[in-house]
């Protein structure tokens, strides 16, 4: 399999900014299930055209997923992002500083994210948070700045539908990355963020989850199951190499950014990914390294169950259509 070696100045991702912001507020206790469930009751209408989409976040979110995203959509869909190294919603917020902005947001769809949020020209604003996750909620208030972010777009327009991406940890995790995509979602994504942000006073909508961290873990138990397809048989097949050519704990590869844009694709624009092409470009323009053929399909296959499948989506109403085949 044909895998990109990158440039990784981004190697500084799991450096925390230890120094900035310690404080604390009091966490409200987590919004009780049966709230949470009658917030994500009503199904999410299909969006009726191509969307504007802000992305906030870090080198998990990147450059060329939101590029890829835009090929998979329609004709009209637009984006801009802020990026950092292992940037903090509490950084973007301007409570600390954003290691490496000036790289990371050196390309033309760099938007400041204030301004994106305030300026009501978005359908969707979708925001991820720092990993380690039990950092990111232990030092950094992830569940405050969920909430002030939403606000924030809520208030530049009612309408802008608003996502917490759930991304991963380090494929070298002593506790295992599949075992820990397993407990994560519900522990730290779900009851210690989610459920604390939807419990402020005046979050009266839901918040939607883009579970890219499930899917990938979906995707990988299946092609183990299989024993391998296209040349993808391990996890490790979809993250990427270092410069010296050993392998990255935390960053995807090509095939693995291709796998989290139709994550996006699915959920923002309720639509099954399968058929959809697999041979795109990258943000600068190159071609990327493309999964096979069978293996494109399954991956489109593997998203849609995932995201019908979970409530907090908004794609519930979908749930049983276009199933995995054998």
């Amino acid at each position: 399999m044909l895998t990109r070696i990158r440039n990784r100045s981004s190697a500084l991702f799991f450096l925390l900014a230890s120094a900035y912001g310690l404080s604390r507020c009091s966490a409200p206790a987590p919004l009780d299930e049966v709230a949470v469930d009658a917030l994500y009751a009503s199904p999410l209408a299909r969006p009726a055209g191509a969307m504007s989409v802000f992305h906030l976040g870090h080198s998990l979110v990147g450059r060329d997923m939101p590029a890829m995203l835009q090929q998979l959509a329609d004709d009209g869909h637009r984006y801009e992002s802020q990026l950092g190294w292992g940037t903090t919603l509490k950084a973007h917020w301007g409570d600390a500083p954003i290691n490496g902005s000036e790289t990371e947001n050196a390309h033309p769809r760099y938007r400041a994210a204030d301004e994106a949020a305030e300026s009501g020209e978005y359908d969707a604003f979708v925001m991820t948070e720092m990993v380690e996750i039990r950092d990111a909620i232990k030092y950094y208030d992830s569940w405050d700045y969920v909430s002030r972010w939403a606000r924030r777009a809520w208030g530049g327009n009612a309408a802008t539908r608003v996502y917490l991406y759930e991304t991963w940890h380090a494929i070298d995790s002593p506790e295992g990355w599949l075992e820990r995509l397993d407990l994560d979602l519900s522990r730290y994504w779900e009851n210690e963020i989610l459920r604390r942000a939807l419990a402020v006073r005046g979050m009266e909508q839901p918040i939607y989850v883009i579970p890219a961290g499930q899917v990938l873990a979906r995707f990988v138990r299946t092609v183990e199951a299989r024993a391998g397809v296209d040349g993808l048989a391990s996890k490790e097949d979809l993250f990427a190499l270092n410069e010296n050519g050993e392998q990255d704990m935390i960053h995807l590869n090509d095939i693995g950014a291709y796998l989290v844009a139709l994550t996006h694709y699915a959920v923002l624009y309720h639509r099954s990914p399968v058929g959809l092409p697999h041979q795109l470009r990258l943000a600068d323009g190159s071609m990327a390294d493309p999964p096979g053929q069978n293996a494109a399909r399954l991956m489109q296959e593997v998203v849609w169950q995932v995201v019908t499948t979970y409530p907090k989506t908004g794609l519930k109403q979908y749930a049983g259509t276009e199933p995995i085949s054998d």
